[in-house]
Order: C-alpha cells, then structure tokens, then sequence
C-alpha cells in the first residue's frame, strides 16, 4: 500500500485497526460464552473495508 494517501482514508485505516481486537474475556465471561468473537472483525486481506 502506497504511504501517500488521504489523511481521511488514514484516519478511517487507523480506526478499523484499533477496532480489530478480540473480544475481552470478560465480555465472555458475562455473556455465558454467547460472544465468542468481534462482530466487527476483519482480515486485511480477504475483505475490504465499508468506505
């Protein structure tokens, strides 16, 4: 990926980063083991990001 891109396109890159985390133990703890994993997680190559 080019470093020149739009300082828009890197803040939204930025943010879906942060948000590409595994859900916290506690969460599974709390919910009985309903929420195994993040509804918002992603793979950076196998799917893109919503613009």
């Amino acid at each position: 990926m080019s470093s020149r891109k739009p300082f828009a396109k890197k803040k939204r890159l930025i943010k879906e980063t942060n948000r590409n985390r595994r859900v916290p133990a506690w969460v599974m703890q709390r919910t009985a083991r309903k929420f195994t994993s993040h509804p918002r997680r992603h793979h950076w190559r196998r799917s893109t990001l919503q613009k």
